[in-house]
């Protein structure tokens, strides 16, 4: 368990303690000697560290991607603190919690999948009750679940983070339902805002970084779910094609277009509404820690390249 987080160093601090290595790169001295810059990370954020000595024995000793115990020093270097590094030496991965280097949802991840588990006892249409409890029987399942990030960047980019998404897309059909449309198969739409994202437990890696894995950027998190979801009911006996279809299509279509990514798009009133409550959930948490994270001296953000424009967050 780590004790000493970036966000807490100060000038002329000792430092041992285990870190990420999320850059690595070899670059010469005046007088041409080699020395490693490298860049050090953890939950609380990023830090230069640079080796001046026995470069060429310590460069062998790990690789971008690794956990590393590090040995240094805390210094300045134009104005911006860097870690001049004495000691570096691999860990292995087991050995380490992945929620002191990875950001992690600062809600509580059981509390939150209780409450997601409550509200889908609620469901009354007996093959999408039994078909959720599948899934929440599966304990391998339920532990990538309450861990994986809903993203790489965009929304909810963080350890619990696919929990968090799932749990409030699922309340804001209980919301929209509830106050506003009428004839929606509410437990087929629950059942979709369940599932629709459960493909992103193997569509990401995230043990030293969120980081697409092979089968996530050779399938994407639809197709992947889609298969999640036909082992389940293959275990199921006699389970209704009809429904099997409808819960296909949610997640299927979820994402609205082919452009985003659908095989198909929303072809039903459930469908419809599913697309648009997933995209005002993930856009609007991804616009708020945007904010959340920019100069907090501005009235305006800086520019956000994939929704193309800045924000603004009013006066300070």
């Amino acid at each position: 368990m780590k004790t000493l987080f970036i966000e807490n160093f100060v000038e002329g601090q000792a430092v041992q303690e285990v870190f990420i290595v999320t850059e690595k790169t070899v670059s010469s001295k005046k007088d041409g000697d080699a020395f490693l810059q490298v860049r050090l990370t953890d939950r609380t954020g990023s830090i230069r560290g640079v080796i001046w000595d026995n470069v060429e024995t310590l460069t062998a000793e790990f690789n971008c991607g690794d956990y590393v115990q590090i040995q240094g020093r805390v210094t300045s270097f134009r104005n911006e603190s860097q870690l001049t590094i004495l000691s570096v030496k691999q860990i292995q991965s087991d050995t380490i919690n992945p929620s002191d280097f990875l950001p992690m949802t600062q809600r509580d991840p059981i509390q939150m999948f209780a409450s997601l588990k409550e509200q889908s006892q609620t469901i009354e249409n007996k093959e999408l009750k039994t078909i959720i409890q599948a899934f929440w029987n599966d304990e391998a399942f339920v532990q990538k679940f309450c861990l994986a990030p809903a993203a790489k960047k965009m929304h909810h980019a963080y350890l619990g983070g696919l929990l968090e998404h799932t749990l409030s897309v699922a309340r804001l059909v209980d919301r929209l339902i509830q106050c506003h449309y009428r004839g929606i198969d509410r437990d087929l739409l629950l059942a979709g805002a369940i599932l629709h994202d459960i493909g992103k437990i193997d569509e990401f890696e995230y043990q030293t970084m969120i980081e697409y894995s092979n089968e996530g950027r050779l399938l994407n998190h639809i197709i992947i779910g889609l298969r999640l979801l036909d082992i389940k009911i293959a275990s199921i006996p006699d389970f209704p094609e009809e429904t099997a279809n409808q819960l296909r299509h949610l997640i299927a279509s979820h994402h609205g277009t082919r452009l985003f990514g659908s095989p198909e798009p929303p072809k039903t009133l459930e469908a419809i509404i599913l697309h648009y409550l997933d995209d005002m959930d993930s856009k609007i948490m991804g616009v708020r820690d945007f904010m959340e994270n920019s100069d907090e001296t501005s009235e305006w953000t800086s520019f956000h390249y994939a929704m193309e424009r800045q924000f603004y967050k009013g006066k300070q």
